[in-house]
């Protein structure tokens, strides 16, 4: 069990690496040609808004509630109960989505009053900024029907199509900014296309693979459903439990969009480079373990699924920690290597580097809950993640404001924002576990102390070297040609003395393999 849930990890991770790198050439090619500007802080918040949408009902709400109760379905009534089910649950999911999909498109000058305030006293970007929303909010629709699909093969088994599904998204924003944004007489406008005709592919590309397993079914609304019925009750707690750090992210758009024009756009930059290690290990694993977890809850193996979390864990704390201190003591060489290209400033790359060492601190917490929720949502417990997220939204609320206020005769008002939003979800992932552990539902197996002084000993010999690499370079200097060799060696170097030091303390694969229970 270990082995297999070992390389479905791999098989996730290694696709939404290909996808990461791609959005990383997609936010190279929008930065180039763009910049961070008034256009660009008027797109991203209109794609951030059915995008916060999707993971919080999508990929967050939805997902921690389906993904549970289909595995129930499946273990205890058989195949053909859970494809009724999957009828009925995309039937009366598709009609939600079409009702709020055209509300939303209604309400655009609202939703973009309410998520940018500071856009209303600057109507032409206020104006750009609905229209784009407009364009973008239909993405929900297409986008919320595929994470369904993914959950339906996901519980099959089935997980290198849902992985491989965000790299359309990619292609298409770099073909519309590429190809489709010269010959509009808005270029902006391309970017909010190329996410609807994404939204499009990347449900289209789900639906041969659901027809093959014989799980396309015709929907059919049925809201009395029982089995959907359960569904809907645990998405309303859900909607805070599983997409806590969405919404502290939300707030951070908010108040950026009352600061300095480019803000948004930086904390933008900022967290795209703070999605690559959480899309690539974080969501991979909590991907995962998701219908593993469920799995065990269904046929009562307490032991079992206390090993599981303890397992994933350690991968945690084993990638976790050394990608934080990338993450932080790389921000500029990251951003220079990356962003700095034509109408991305010399300023832009070290505004955007600030926010990023800020949301660095946070890894661990970003990445513990997308652990953690699972854990609680495999036992149709919702409500414990719901309430701790009610506690770390109004923590981060506090902290936005009082850090952005603070730091922002320094230049550093936008990185306040990241660092709130850090804190909130250390906090989070703190209450998360805590709990889990005084209810007895995970008990660290033997051995968790000395794997983590081992790991700490080897990220100390790692951050050393981090550390004499950042004051011997002086990244702004250095060709754009040469940035990209500089930074590889450098990576290349601190994962190698990572690994030995990993080695030298002690540790060994056997440490990182999940016991077999019977």
């Amino acid at each position: 069990m270990s082995t297999q849930l070992l390389k479905s990890t791999g098989l996730v991770s290694g696709l939404t690496l290909i996808s990461r790198i791609l959005g990383f050439v997609r936010d190279m090619v929008i930065a180039g040609f763009f910049g961070a500007s008034a256009g660009t802080d008027a797109f991203f918040v209109a794609f951030k808004i059915p995008n916060f949408l999707r993971r919080l009902f999508a990929e967050g709400a939805f997902a921690q509630a389906f993904v549970p109760v289909l595995s129930s379905v499946r273990a205890r009534q058989g195949d053909e109960t859970a494809r009724d089910f999957i009828a009925r649950i995309s039937g009366s999911f598709a009609l939600t989505l079409s009702l709020l999909t055209g509300m939303g498109m209604l309400a655009a000058p609202w939703l973009i009053w309410l998520f940018a305030p500071g856009f209303h006293d600057k109507p032409e970007q206020y104006g750009l900024s609905v229209e784009l929303l407009r364009i973008t909010f239909p993405y929900l629709f297409f986008i919320c029907l595929t994470a369904l699909s993914g959950g339906i093969l996901n519980t099959w088994n089935h997980f290198a199509i849902p992985a491989f599904t965000p790299v359309l998204l990619n292609l298409s924003m770099i073909t519309a900014t590429l190809w489709l944004a010269p010959r509009f007489d808005q270029p902006i406008h391309a970017l909010g296309w190329g996410v609807f005709v994404a939204g499009l592919l990347q449900l289209a590309f789900q639906l041969p693979a659901l027809h093959r397993l014989g799980l396309l079914t015709w929907p059919k609304v049925g809201f009395g459903n029982p089995h959907v019925h359960r569904v809907l009750q645990l998405m309303t707690p859900a909607i805070f439990g599983a997409s806590v750090s969405q919404l502290n992210l939300l707030i951070n758009t908010l108040i950026a969009s009352l600061l300095t024009t480019g803000s948004i756009s930086w904390l933008y930059y900022s967290d795209r480079l703070v999605e690559f290690p959480l899309g690539i290990f974080g969501v991979g694993l909590g991907t995962v373990i998701l219908p593993h977890l469920s799995r065990s809850q269904a046929r009562k193996n307490t032991d079992h699924f206390s090993q599981s979390i303890d397992w994933a864990l350690r991968w945690l704390i084993i990638i976790g920690l050394p990608a934080t201190l990338g993450l932080i003591f790389l921000a500029e060489p990251l951003m220079y290597t990356l962003f700095q290209y034509d109408q991305f400033t010399p300023e832009d790359t070290r505004m955007a580097a600030r926010s990023l060492m800020a949301y660095g601190i946070g890894l661990m917490g970003f990445l513990s809950v997308k652990i953690l929720v699972p854990a609680f949502s495999a036992q149709e417990d919702l409500r414990t993640p719901a309430r701790f997220g009610v506690y770390t939204v109004i923590v981060n609320l506090a902290l936005s404001a009082l850090l952005a206020l603070w730091l922002a005769p320094q230049g550093w008002a936008h990185a306040g924002l990241a660092l709130a939003a850090s804190l909130a979800a250390l906090i989070n992932a703190a209450l998360l576990l805590i709990r889990l552990y005084r209810q007895k539902i995970y008990r660290p197996q033997p051995g968790l102390t000395p794997f983590i002084l081992r790991t700490i000993a080897a990220n100390l010999g790692m951050g050393s070297l981090l550390i004499g690499a950042m004051e011997w370079l002086n990244w702004q200097d250095i060709p754009a040609s040469g940035r990209v060799m500089q930074l590889g060696t450098c990576i290349l170097t601190a994962i190698l003395v990572y690994g030995l030091g990993l080695l030298v303390a002690g540790l060994r694969p056997r440490h990182l393999m999940l016991a077999e229970t019977a």
